[in-house]
């Protein structure tokens, strides 16, 4: 099966909102700008990171079709669907109309679902558009290698794989079963690089990329060459130190990325609730590692 992406860093941009959580389309217009500059593969519109669960019909609409026109054909669009499966197919079916070249599926609102009914989620997703699949396996959507199979034998537009669990030995399990049925993509984040890029997978979404693309792009870089010493310095200076700040409260791997767009000059704005921002101690500690990123912002 023919890759749907080549080797490389898919972009991973924010949602940004006004003070009174409007939604800041301007800004995120302006904030495309740094992942468009760059040599990115891709970029995913209203991911995770982009909090499509806060998102309104119309605001999906406005923030797909505003990534669309800003790539302008330079870069394809991975546009973010959820909720249950009739939402899902209105968001893929009018996310295709607007000009988006895949579907990134993350999981249904029903967390206790069984294989069988995410399986009709999947399919019914499937049937109302004509874009491939990429199927999020974040949270508590996970997957045995033989559910996996079954699910490419069941789904051919089901193209591509992006891990959100970050559990190497299951994944690599289920990727020797699958081999290049899939497109593999590594989504935990940019702290698992080294581990995405061992098991043989060569892509990789970024939350840096929105802020720092320079240096997502120096991750796969160095890991693609197996650089593993110059991988693991860059990790542990300018990776780790951001990543454990995100780890400590729910919901900060966006409010952390939004802080420091802010503190780089473009458009970040509050997260909406359920999701929680970063307090001023944290944006001073951000301030800091956004300094230490210098040399990766010009």
């Amino acid at each position: 099966m023919d890759e749907l992406f080549p080797p490389g860093v898919i972009g991973f941009p924010v949602t940004p909102f006004n003070q009174d959580h409007s939604l800041d389309l301007p800004g995120f217009a302006k904030n495309l700008e740094i992942i468009l500059s760059e040599p990115f593969t891709t970029f995913v519109a209203a991911g995770g990171t982009g909090e499509l669960y806060s998102l309104s019909r119309d605001e999906y609409l406005a923030v797909i079709r505003s990534a669309v026109e800003g790539a302008a054909g330079s870069m394809p669009v991975i546009a973010g669907v959820g909720y249950g499966v009739r939402v899902a197919q209105i968001m893929a079916s009018e996310a295709e109309k607007i000009g988006a070249s895949a579907i990134l599926v993350l999981p249904p609102y029903y967390a206790n679902a069984c294989f069988d009914g995410v399986l009709g989620y999947l399919k019914g997703i499937s049937q109302a558009t004509s874009l491939p699949l990429i199927l999020y396996t974040r949270d508590w959507l996970q997957f045995s290698p033989e559910e996996a199979e079954r699910l490419a034998d069941e789904i051919p537009s089901l193209r591509g794989w992006k891990d959100g669990q970050g559990s190497l030995g299951a994944l690599q399990r289920i990727r020797a079963r699958l081999g290049d049925r899939f497109t593999w993509i590594g989504g935990v984040g940019d702290d698992h690089v080294s581990g995405y890029y061992g098991i043989g997978f060569r892509r990789f979404t970024s939350s840096i990329s929105s802020v720092a693309p320079k240096l997502s792009l120096a991750l796969h870089e160095v890991a693609l060459a197996r650089e593993d010493a110059e991988l693991a310095e860059l990790t542990d200076r300018f990776v780790l130190p951001l990543y454990n700040l995100r780890a400590r409260r729910k919901g900060y791997e966006v409010s952390a990325m939004k802080a420091l767009l802010e503190l780089r000059g473009f458009a970040g704005g509050p997260s909406r609730p359920p999701l929680v921002d970063v307090n001023e101690q944290e944006r001073e500690e951000l301030r800091k590692i956004l300094s230490s990123w210098g040399d990766f912002l010009s």
